[in-house]
């Protein structure tokens, strides 16, 4: 019996030690400005507001925490960027790397690109902390925030402290209903 409930509280324990975080905005929020610096995608080499330029377009906003990078990370946003076709041909991912120095995030994300063979996401470094831009609700906290918005509106926020691509299913499934609602 001890034994038992034992394992039952180490159980419960490490779930909460591994719980999502909250991050990003409220589902119904009008998304704010999105003041990045674009390296990749339809707009090159110079500073955009993201939000203004994509509009009404079903976007999904990944903000990564650029010290809590991962491969795991990279590839769930890979799977996404393969999905998104499929899902509009207007759709598209804003990759937006927060926190850490804002010239070498300059200079990393070329590299990225030559690496990562993503065709449907546009990467993006913010000049300033992990918390990202004001009004997007990042807590840097959350390795990843992962933000579906269609017509200039939060659909859903999803934070995480572990990702894999697994996960790519999630985000895909709430971007493609609230294009069929449209």
């Amino acid at each position: 019996m001890r034994l038992a409930f034992a394992s039952l509280f180490i159980l419960a324990a490490s779930n909460s030690v591994y719980a999502d975080v909250e991050s990003g905005p409220k589902i119904g929020d009008k998304v704010g400005a999105l003041k990045v610096h674009a390296v990749t995608g339809t707009i090159e080499d110079k500073e955009v507001d993201y939000a203004k330029e994509r509009k009404d377009e079903p976007t999904i906003y990944f903000f990564v925490n650029a010290e809590k990078f991962s491969r795991p990370m990279n590839k769930y946003m890979l799977t996404v960027d393969g999905k998104l076709a499929d899902a509009s041909e207007k759709a598209m991912a804003v990759i937006v790397w927060c926190g850490g120095d804002f010239d070498k995030n300059k200079e990393y994300m070329p590299k990225l690109a030559k690496a990562v063979p993503y065709s449907k996401s546009a990467l993006t470094v913010f000049n300033g902390d992990a918390n990202g831009p004001n009004g997007w609700g990042v807590n840097s906290a959350a390795h990843l925030t992962a933000v579906v918005v269609i017509g200039g509106k939060v659909v859903k926020s999803f934070a995480y402290e572990s990702v894999n691509d697994t996960d790519a299913k999630d985000v895909i499934e709430s971007l493609t209903k609230a294009i069929k609602k449209k």
